[in-house]
């Protein structure tokens, strides 16, 4: 198995394809990325196995940051027999390690969610014969390597396996959040998968508690904002919009009408900075990075809204940026950024001050 196959939102297969091989090259490993437009998945091919094994090893699905999901793959199983679906399969599992879990799954995309209810159908067999094989366990074993049987249509398949720890835990690598019927925009889901995609859970409690003070950047009409307040924070919401009635009136909300560029913090107890405003993804950046420099705020976490093209590079630019400006200030940072679900066409960046 040469290959590395990852999940993408329909449409970003040309900046998947683009970050997987310049990772790919940081590791010194070489190969050529393939896909198709509007297909919500890309893939690696490795010249070696050994390549593809080292990549798999050293690759996680936190450092991606347009892969929802990673894995190794066999070469595309073509014009499978929809009456033996099974033992064509079976014919790729001696390369396979023992594995605790199997996921049946397929493209988030309009036609591939039509693959859905096969999936959830086929894996009960697939499991039975592949436990009967010996190639996956009795039990769900988080320990062990996940199997991955992904269908891109009904006649075509790709087998492989994840590893626990560098691959994402989700079903497509999908976080789905039930919207809040009380918050003043759906763009409350991005900063709320963010908290959960970038906090580990054991930090929530100190690093996302109540108490806590913040500042929301082109904060109208408070869909970010009203994440904060849920959370117990106090929020300076910063914008030349109106905010939403029912947030103000929780008390935890000071609004300010004034250019997020040029606003400065009343307070120096800011913890939380975060940004949601329309603008070019360089100029975001500097803003972000110069909050952490002048020691304005503990975490910022904002959203690049990228061009239609080259959106790898712009993200790489963003990041290059933050980099010297926090290299000048003599500041030690750790930084994230992920295409979440609840994006559409940005990525959200978190840095944290170290």
């Amino acid at each position: 198995m040469k290959n590395i196959l990852c999940y993408c939102r329909a449409g970003f297969e040309t900046d998947l394809a683009n970050e997987l091989q310049a990772q790919a090259a940081e590791h010194h490993i070489y190969g050529y990325t393939s896909f198709k437009k509007n297909t919500g998945y890309a893939l690696f091919h490795c010249y070696q196995d050994a390549d593809a094994e080292q990549l798999i090893q050293r690759l996680s699905i936190t450092q991606l940051i347009f892969a929802r999901q990673i894995f190794r793959a066999s070469d595309a199983i073509d014009d499978i027999d929809s009456s033996d679906r099974i033992a064509t399969l079976l014919e790729q599992v001696d390369d396979m390690p023992f594995c605790g879990e199997l996921r049946v799954e397929y493209p988030d995309t309009t036609e591939g969610r039509e693959l859905s209810k096969f999936c959830r159908k086929f894996s009960v067999p697939l499991r039975q014969a592949l436990r009967k094989r010996e190639v996956l366990s009795n039990k769900p074993l988080a320990s062990k390597p996940v199997m991955h049987a992904f269908f891109p249509d009904g006649r075509t398949a790709y087998l492989g396996y994840s590893l626990p720890k560098l691959n994402s835990a989700l079903p497509l690598g999908i976080m789905r959040l039930k919207f809040p019927a009380s918050a003043p925009s759906r763009s409350t889901l991005k900063l709320d998968e963010a908290f959960q995609v970038f906090i580990p859970k054991e930090e929530h409690e100190s690093r996302l508690s109540a108490g806590l003070h913040a500042v929301d950047l082109g904060a109208c009409p408070g869909g970010w904002t009203y994440q904060l307040v849920s959370r117990g924070m106090f929020v300076q919401a910063v914008d030349n919009g109106k905010m939403d009635d029912a947030l103000m009136e929780t008390g935890q909300v000071n609004y300010f009408p004034e250019d997020g560029f040029k606003f400065t913090p009343k307070k120096k107890n800011v913890y939380w900075l975060v940004c949601d405003m329309i603008e070019q993804p360089q100029r975001v950046a500097k803003l972000m990075a110069t909050w952490l420099a002048r020691g304005w705020c503990k975490e910022a976490m904002f959203n690049l809204k990228l061009p239609m093209k080259r959106r790898y590079e712009s993200v790489q630019e963003a990041f290059d940026i933050i980099a010297q400006v926090l290299n000048q200030a003599d500041v030690k940072y750790t930084r994230q950024a992920k295409h979440l679900y609840h994006n559409r066409e940005e990525v959200t960046v978190h840095l944290r001050r170290i």
